[in-house]
């Protein structure tokens, strides 16, 4: 592909030097390995190494470089079910564990931005959920009404007052979640290491995990970098740039992209008109789109693109279109960034928890959420390598199950993706 036709990310780049790089350069032993450096990998390794526990992360990219620096920053509570749904899926005392631990993700992004003073670019105005459709509506009415009775910060909204919120045009109405916002996701995954390494944790970019296997009661874990790390722990929080360093589990997920726009900052005229109080928003449509404002005044907006990776400007067309579609006032603002990342779908729509055998972890299939949900998890993920106790966990454990005919799978929901698209075109 030729990279004329994409940019980095609209994100602001953080001060590098605020992290300490140590690379791998003889054999180590460590309580926990953590393979990959995003959100919950870097989340996990702070935690741990605030509880005394020796930490390795090892990111085979540049920090930042996988789905944690090219996500759109919305910092969404909640899970794709709503509480009640939680509660028939997994009983009532997990289900409430769930839901507990869902209602309070976002928190745990906020705090830890105002507490620790780290250099992250953040709204919290909330986040919208916008319908498109009377079903949609009654959707969205119902999921207001129960996270509402659970003391959410959260209000419905009629045409009138969505309108006025996001200066959107073609939405009935939705709901407004207040525990919601929106972050400099790239920042934010600096911040977090810089965190972890003024808690002890050692991180290595550029190095990757080649292979793993029990050896002596312990995991040793063989390294790009030609040494290995021997670890009581491994933690892989790959996601869905998993390989077969875990045997099955790139197969029990079906892999996506997203592609981004973002324009040139608006003039003042349209900040007045376009998400003028701050919140992010995602809509109802089958093949969602969801945008933001950045820091710097442009909109952000995202959405599904093509299965494999874009081949020229033109596979960024359709998210232009929606946002003329919404904001026909923006005729004529130049798009002046597009990128990509891959984020990974379970075929149940929740994260998944595997301990394949003893001592080995992988948490996958974040859904959308994966900013608050992989934040909130690490401290949980650092309570159970701990203490071994599973009840740290507010999901429960459940083996890798892979996707039958994986491959034609992903061909399958390429095809949906289209067929879907056509769909919500029809309905306006």
């Amino acid at each position: 592909m030729n990279p004329s036709h994409f940019s980095k990310p609209v994100w602001r780049l953080p001060d590098r030097s605020a992290f300490s790089d140590l690379p791998i350069t003889g054999p180590e032993r460590v309580d926990l390995a953590v393979v990959g450096g995003g959100f919950q990998g870097l989340s996990t390794a702070y935690a741990a190494a605030l509880r005394g526990l020796s930490v390795r992360v090892m990111e085979a990219r540049g920090l930042g470089e996988g789905a944690s620096g090219l996500n759109g920053g919305q910092v969404i509570p909640g899970l794709k079910f709503d509480p009640e749904r939680l509660l028939e899926i997994f009983g009532d005392r997990q289900g409430e564990v769930l839901i507990d631990f869902a209602a309070g993700a976002a928190d745990t992004v906020f705090k830890l931005i105002d507490t620790e003073g780290l250099d992250v670019e953040h709204v919290r105005s909330g986040w919208i959920q916008a319908a498109h459709t009377d079903a949609a509506m009654a959707a969205i009415t119902q999921r207001s009404r129960q996270w509402q009775v659970r003391g959410a910060d959260a209000m419905l909204l009629n045409g009138a007052e969505i309108a006025l919120l996001t200066g959107a045009t073609g939405y009935l109405g939705g709901w407004l979640d207040r525990r919601a916002g929106t972050i400099n996701p790239l920042a934010f995954v600096f911040g977090l290491a810089r965190l972890a390494t003024e808690a002890g944790a050692q991180i290595a970019t550029g190095v990757g995990a080649t292979g793993l296997r029990r050896e002596g009661g312990e995991w040793r874990v063989e390294t790009s970098a030609g040494h290995p790390v021997m670890a009581r722990s491994v933690l892989v929080a790959t996601n869905a740039y998993s390989d077969a360093l875990v045997p099955g589990l790139a197969r029990s997920l079906v892999p996506l992209h997203s592609f981004q726009i973002a324009t040139a900052p608006l003039p003042p005229d349209l900040q007045e008109t376009v998400l003028p109080h701050g919140q992010a928003v995602s809509d109802s449509r089958r093949i969602l789109v969801y945008y933001r404002k950045s820091a710097d005044g442009r909109l952000v907006l995202g959405g599904r693109g093509r299965m494999g990776e874009p081949r020229s400007e033109k596979d960024w067309q359709h998210l232009q279109v929606a946002m003329l579609r919404l904001f026909p006032q923006l005729e004529g603002v130049a798009i002046e960034h597009r990128w990509f990342g891959r984020v990974a779908m379970t075929t149940d729509h929740l994260p998944h928890l595997h301990e394949p055998e003893k001592g080995l972890v992988v948490a996958a299939g974040c859904q959308g959420r994966g900013i608050a949900l992989m934040a909130a998890l690490g401290p949980r993920l650092a309570d159970y390598f701990e203490s071994g106790d599973p009840s740290a966990l507010p999901f429960p454990l459940s083996p890798i199950r892979t996707i039958p005919l994986h491959a034609l799978r992903q061909i399958g929901v390429g095809a949906m993706v289209a067929w879907y698209r056509m769909l919500d075109s029809l309905e306006g």
